[in-house]
């Protein structure tokens, strides 16, 4: 032992040293007319299997192998669908945000890459907020100017009968290199008026559909409310400045706010 070992002080309780370190890799390729899979390395709680493909889309289901994210954990995915491929990636089952043996906050990234003439679907389960909980999540995606892109996202703020946990999230989508979406969330305890009527007033789900296609560059979507009474939930339809449509919805419930984001999603955009 040297000395500047033995005078080291001891890690604290609670350090962020303490949790998970995974990363999962996703890379799918064009080959002769369909889309294969070079690198699918899943790690810690992230298990990545192939399911059968649909055509020339290659398919991916992300099966959590462990509790996971736990405070203290640091989870990272990253997929990258090169030119000319397709690539749908789904999940086994909800992903469920748990209290940790520390204070610090898990953290949860994903690092998404869809090159020319590309296609990326991302459609996993929701993301549950339980009680005493602390999640950090951001998505970063580029995609190049002819790339296609569908992303679903879907958070419970709490299980059944429960209080939700605290959930920071971040969305930055660049196309072309030039950002086309930046946006941030801050939910639940400490979060200042993630409750009140301008943000989730009583509802405890939240969740958009993402949709980049350059098909829309021509005759883009138009500004539409897609429901009409709060009990049910609320979902609007923006277009952004550039080819591509945001759907963002709020609903009592996990099960209503995903009947919502199905209905808008297969009446009003199909891709």
């Amino acid at each position: 032992m040297t000395p500047a070992t033995a005078l080291a002080p001891p890690l604290p309780r609670n350090t962020a040293a303490v949790g998970v370190r995974a990363t999962a890799r996703i890379t799918a390729a064009a080959r002769s007319g369909g889309t294969v899979l070079p690198v699918l390395d899943g790690d810690g709680p992230f298990e990545l299997r192939r399911l059968r493909s649909r055509g020339s889309e290659a398919r991916v289901c992300v099966v959590g192998a462990m509790s996971a994210p736990l405070g203290g954990d640091r989870l990272r995915i990253e997929a990258t669908a090169q030119q000319g491929a397709a690539l749908h990636v789904t999940s086994a089952a909800a992903t469920l945000a748990l209290r940790g043996p520390t204070t610090a906050p898990a953290t949860y990234d994903v690092h998404l890459t869809v090159e020319d003439h590309a296609e990326l679907r991302w459609l996993p389960k929701p993301l549950i907020s339980a009680s005493g909980s602390n999640l950090r999540q951001t998505w970063t995606i580029d995609l190049a100017p002819t790339a296609r892109l569908v992303l679903r996202e879907e958070l419970a703020l709490g299980r059944t009968g429960e209080p939700p946990g605290r959930v920071t999230t971040r969305l930055t989508v660049r196309r072309g290199g030039r950002v086309l979406l930046d946006q941030a969330a801050d939910y639940g305890p400490g979060a200042v008026g993630w409750d009140s009527p301008a943000v989730l007033a009583h509802h405890r789900a939240t969740g958009q559909i993402l949709i980049v296609d350059p098909g829309f560059a021509p005759e883009p979507p138009t500004f539409q409310a897609l429901s009409e009474t709060s009990q049910d939930g609320l979902a609007v339809l923006t277009p952004l400045a550039g080819p591509a449509a945001l759907i963002t919805a709020i609903a009592p419930d996990g099960l209503r706010l995903r009947h919502l984001l199905n209905t808008a999603h297969s009446t009003r955009l199909s891709l």
